[in-house]
């Protein structure tokens, strides 16, 4: 008489238990995660937009004949007389950390720009960021948790 051996192994059913409370543990965990990264995505915007009003700044002072940029992109990578500059490739590109950046230069005077505005937007509201920010040639951040940041948001103290 023959004797069967025992298989071993998981059965189909424990292999499906054990993935069902997987899935249920990623269900209650995935979500604190992604809203606990929100903090840092503004951090981020709020330091970046920092770094853009401080690069403008310097800009503005190394040539006072032009005065702010007109975009971004100056800012960022190598400039044309092979000098370095002030912000990296991603914010200069207009995107960094969750958050969409929209540099707007103002109008010229004497053939310089004397003004400019930067806005920060979430890429995806709730999930990479909740407030938006915005500054210009004052250097001040203002956010609004509701709409559109403007001058007239309440302002990021340091």
């Amino acid at each position: 008489m023959r004797t069967r051996r025992r298989q071993r192994g998981f059965t189909l059913i424990e292999l499906l238990i054990v993935v069902t409370i997987i899935l249920i543990i990623a269900a209650f965990t995935i979500p604190k995660l992604t809203k606990s990264t929100i903090p840092a995505h503004e951090a981020s915007a709020i330091a970046s937009i920092q770094a853009i009003n401080e690069a403008e700044m310097i800009y503005a002072s190394s040539h006072p004949d032009v005065g702010f940029t007109p975009d971004l992109q100056m800012l960022g990578g190598t400039d044309q007389s092979g000098g370095q500059q002030t912000i990296d490739n991603q914010l200069a590109g207009g995107r960094k950390s969750g958050y969409s950046f929209t540099y707007t230069p103002g109008e010229k005077v004497n053939n310089a720009i004397r003004s400019y505005t930067i806005t920060a937007v979430p890429d995806q509201v709730g999930t990479t960021g909740q407030r938006r920010f915005f500054s210009d040639e004052s250097g001040e951040v203002h956010y609004n948790a509701d709409g559109t940041a403007d001058a007239a948001s309440p302002t990021i103290s340091n």
